[in-house]
């Protein structure tokens, strides 16, 4: 008996949600492209299980362009980081292409 009420017990407990830290490569279309706004526009997507970092890097690429390079941790069961991608893509005045950088699950 004891078995089964610590199986019962052991069942119930919710289990933590399955996190990710995702690094997304967002290249604009030219060195006059406006990096700050670009990543207002980024930041202002919000979806349930998505948190941005505070963190975004500005690599460099060549002639002047740079490459803006932003921090995300998602919840991998509420956020899908392709849907993501496509939903920064629909940037196209500011956003040439955006990459997957790194995926590091938690």
């Amino acid at each position: 008996r004891i078995a089964d009420y610590y199986m019962s017990v052991k069942q119930k407990k919710a289990l933590p949600a399955e996190k990710s830290i995702v690094v997304l490569e967002v290249k604009p279309w030219d060195s006059d492209t406006d990096l700050d706004a670009m990543e207002a526009m980024i930041r202002g997507i919000e979806m349930d299980g998505l948190v941005w970092s505070k963190v975004a890097k500005r690599i460099p690429l060549g002639y002047g362009i740079e490459r803006l390079d932003i921090y995300a941790v998602v919840e991998n069961d509420k956020v899908s980081v392709e849907g993501l991608i496509e939903t920064i893509k629909g940037f196209e005045d500011y956003v040439q292409s955006v990459d997957e950088g790194a995926f590091v699950k938690l």
